[in-house]
This record gives C-alpha cells, sequence and structure tokens, in this order.
C-alpha cells in the first residue's frame, strides 16, 4: 500500500460542540462507516481521552497533536491496517492522501438524524430467570453504596460524558458510579449498553436525570 492509496475520513466536531450539541453519537456513527484500510482523523477543542479508550476496544490505535489552545486533531489507524498505521503520520502532515472530509452539511444531517432517531438504550436483556432465582432477587439487599458521584450539571457537552467514562475507567467491575446530568443522556446509555453497563435512570422533579451505572 503506497501513501496514495491510503484514504483518510475527516471529522471536524470544533463547530459541533460551539452549539453545544453531543458530537459522540455522529463520531460512532462515522467509524461504523471505516474500512479496516480507511484511517479516521478528528478535529476537537480537546484531547478526547474517553473516545480513545472506546475506540481501542474496537482495535483502533491512535495519535493526538495539539495544533492550537482549542484544536486537537486525533488520528486513528485500524490495528488491521499495519501499512498505514507506519505512514500516516507523515502523510497526514502532507495532506498528500485521499480525504473524505464532511462537510458542514452532512455534520448537520447527522445531528439531526442523531436527534429524531431512538436512543433511549435499555440495559442489556436479562435471560429467564426460574422462580427461585426471582424470589432470591425480591430478598436481595439494598442497593450498593456508589463509588463515585459525579455532579455534571450545568457543563457543556461532551464534558459530562467524558467525566462518566473517565470515571468509569477507574473503577474495578461491580463498582457503581452515580451522575447527576442536566436531561437524561441518552448518548452515553448508548455506550453503557456497549460496554455492558447496568444501569437505571431516574428523572426528577426538575427536569434533570440521575443515572445509577454498575460497571460490567
Amino acid at each position: 500500500m503506497s501513501e496514495t492509496d491510503v484514504k483518510i475520513v475527516e471529522l471536524d466536531v470544533r463547530a459541533h460542540l460551539s452549539k453545544k450539541l453531543e458530537p459522540f453519537q455522529l463520531i460512532m456513527d462515522t467509524v461504523k462507516e471505516l474500512k479496516h484500510e480507511d484511517v479516521f482523523v478528528l478535529h476537537a477543542p480537546f484531547k478526547p481521552i474517553p473516545l480513545l479508550g472506546i475506540l481501542k476496544m474496537k482495535g483502533y490505535s491512535s495519535t493526538s497533536e495539539r495544533l492550537e489552545s482549542n484544536h486537537w486533531v486525533t488520528t486513528f489507524v485500524h490495528k488491521k491496517n499495519k501499512t498505514a498505521a507506519a505512514k500516516v503520520s507523515a502523510a497526514v502532515q502532507s495532506k498528500s492522501l485521499d480525504r473524505q472530509p464532511l462537510s458542514a452539511s452532512s455534520i448537520e444531517d447527522l445531528a439531526s438524524n442523531d436527534v429524531n432517531s431512538s436512543c433511549e438504550g435499555q440495559p442489556p436483556a436479562i435471560d429467564a430467570t426460574s422462580e427461585s432465582e426471582l424470589s432470591a432477587q425480591d430478598t436481595a439487599p439494598a442497593l450498593q453504596e456508589p463509588n463515585i458521584v459525579l455532579d455534571n450539571r450545568g457543563l457543556e457537552p461532551p464534558q459530562p460524558m467524558m467525566r462518566t467514562l473517565a470515571a468509569l475507567e477507574r473503577c474495578k467491575p461491580g463498582e457503581v458510579v452515580l451522575i447527576h446530568n442536566d436531561r437524561v443522556p441518552v448518548f452515553l446509555i448508548e455506550e453503557l449498553n456497549q460496554l455492558g453497563c447496568l444501569y437505571t435512570v431516574e428523572d426528577q422533579a426538575d427536569g434533570t436525570a440521575k443515572v445509577r451505572i454498575e460497571k460490567g
């Protein structure tokens, strides 16, 4: 594979975030469309630390570079794309690759689809249980006290999601994170389903939401 054979799919979410829109689903939708030989370049106003861990679990290695105070460029290469991984750094800097950037209109269209689509994740389906198991559940002790409590109210996207995922990374399986957000975090819930975390959502009288998350 030569440098000209490497295809870059580029996404800039800075304008998205400036409008206080959550770009996580947009990013993940873009990743779903990637082929293993593609290189994904993400432009953001910060280093997307939780995203690095999420995509690492999907087989992507990453490198991040801070170009300006509010401009980070993170490059993702799939582990099966060994040739591109060796060449991509120089190629990105020279801008000599076949890029497929997402236009502003494409971002707005995808964002609209994200808002209108059903993102109300539910905890993973529970297999049928016997009557004895159900009886044991009825007499189960009170819920475990949370190991970490986060008040994410008033924070702009994607900070609530980043803080929550970072907290989960610090937890051991079975430990609990309790978050309080301005609204139900639909994109976070979608990711919790993917990670296999159990969660419950409690709508509050003031329109905010508390989510209790148990790390799987």
